[in-house]
């Protein structure tokens, strides 16, 4: 079933243990616009998606985080500049599924809480 209500994704978050070094990680490290922050939580745009980086209200969302899928257009140049950055990668860029002449390609990195992101970038078949 689907619905004309939903229009976008509005707002993504991450849960963190600390808000000072998200910020740092997010903002200094992947690049991402701070919008603004308070102690206990920050917003950063995403050309156009907010995240929303927060200290967790109870326990268990400490770690109830989601995967963020960072769209890229190179994924290997993105790979390696963050790789320079200090990012913790899982793995190396790979292909994940071949659709109509598009390949996607994914690599999968841990952030400075721990939580479990990637980067995604889809290419035209080669």
């Amino acid at each position: 079933m689907q619905t004309n209500n939903i229009q976008k994704v509005g707002q993504v978050a991450v849960p963190v243990l600390d808000i000072t070094r998200s910020i740092h990680f997010y903002k200094d490290v992947l690049g991402l616009q701070l919008l603004f922050n308070t102690d206990n939580m920050a917003f950063l745009n995403c050309n156009g998606l907010r995240i929303l980086l927060s200290l967790p209200e109870k326990d268990e969302y400490t770690k109830a985080s989601s995967i963020i899928y960072f769209q890229v257009e190179n994924i290997t140049e993105a790979y390696e500049e963050l790789k320079d950055r200090g990012v913790a990668f899982i793995d190396s860029p790979h292909i994940i599924a071949k659709m109509e002449g598009t390949e996607t390609w994914m690599v999968f990195y841990k952030d400075s809480e721990g939580n479990t992101h990637a980067l995604m970038s889809e290419v035209a078949a080669s």
